[in-house]
């Protein structure tokens, strides 16, 4: 019987993991750098978690038998990948487990900016029904509007997917393309990177942390952007630089944002960002859904099983293939 680590995270449902876990895999549950955790390291097989910043070359020398760090996330930026290819061992994303519920929850920041949702619950809550000035009020539909979504993986996808139910017309950026027959089917089209920014009614990010994307979007981007537009992240909070877009959305360079992710998090309590009226947060809640506690794992789980018998692992991050 194969020995893996799932790591004890708030996150993980461990009921969920016990529930589905393969009779060919003993598993040890332990908080990540805890004592329990690092006598673990000695026999196994395979992580199941997060990746963690002190994966170094000594964690793993620590983990002579490892064979797979199998992430229950689809980014990856905590993770030492320079460790992990001279230690010659893979790492793996959820493949698409959470995409849904980002997906849905990306859609979900769209509306409730261009509805101003908060705004009339908090209205609503505070006895001042709609607000003192009516006519001022500007509501917007999704429908016509046009998505420039940036970052067209299993995610972005996903959202191109709903963001065409909802009667959005779909531009994306990425440095991989589709074909035209692929692009057809989606019902999207491709567009400089400029050009999404310049001609998008929302902008949607979905790439993963990387020294390329860190701070893409920045005071340059914003003034590319439409007054009236708004930025949507659900990816990583560094994509942003969050100095600059406090500076757009507090003197009217774009309309709005909603934001799952952070510069930092948790964001300290004085962040300029929760005193700002046209933004909605979320913290960085776009992934966990009850449903893919289930898909993570069998997912995790699957991959274990094809590392264990000798198989390609399946999802292996971009940096490591």
């Amino acid at each position: 019987m194969a020995k893996i680590i799932i790591a004890d995270n708030p996150l993980n449902d461990v009921a969920v993991a016990r529930e589905i876990l393969p009779a060919s895999l003993e598993a040890v549950v332990a908080r990540p750098g805890t004592p329990e955790f690092q006598a673990a390291l000695a026999d196994a097989v395979c992580i199941v978690g997060f990746g963690e910043p002190f994966m170094d070359d000594a964690f793993y020398r620590s983990a002579p038998k490892l064979k797979l760090v199998q992430l229950l996330s689809a980014g990856y930026d905590r993770c030492d990948i320079d460790a992990a290819r001279r230690a010659g061992v893979p790492i793996c994303n959820n493949g698409g487990a959470n995409a849904t519920a980002v997906a849905e929850h990306a859609i979900l920041l769209m509306l409730a900016v261009c509805r101003r949702l908060v705004w009339q619950h908090a209205n609503v809550a505070s006895g001042r029904w709609r607000g003192n000035a009516v006519n001022d009020v500007k509501l917007y539909e999704l429908k016509g509007r046009t998505l420039g979504i940036i970052g067209l993986g299993t995610i972005g996808k996903k959202t191109a997917r709903l963001a065409r139910a909802f009667g959005m017309t779909v531009q994306y950026y990425d440095i991989v393309r589709l074909s035209e027959e692929q692009a057809d089917d989606l019902g999207v089209t491709f567009a400089l990177f400029e050009e999404v920014l310049r001609t998008s009614d929302i902008v949607s990010l979905h790439v993963p942390l990387t020294k390329d994307t860190r701070q893409m979007i920045g005071a340059a981007q914003f003034r590319l952007m439409q007054p009236d537009a708004y930025l949507v992240n659900t990816c990583r909070g560094p994509v942003v630089d969050e100095s600059a877009l406090i500076e757009a959305l507090s003197n009217g360079t774009i309309a709005g944002a909603g934001l799952d992710v952070f510069e930092e998090e948790p964001p300290p309590p004085d962040n300029p960002l929760f005193g700002l009226p046209n933004v909605v947060l979320s913290a960085h809640f776009a992934g966990p859904t009850q449903e893919n506690q289930y898909t993570r794992f069998r997912n995790a789980f699957d991959n274990c099983q094809r590392v264990i018998r000798g198989e390609k692992p399946l999802w292996v991050i971009p940096e490591l293939i």
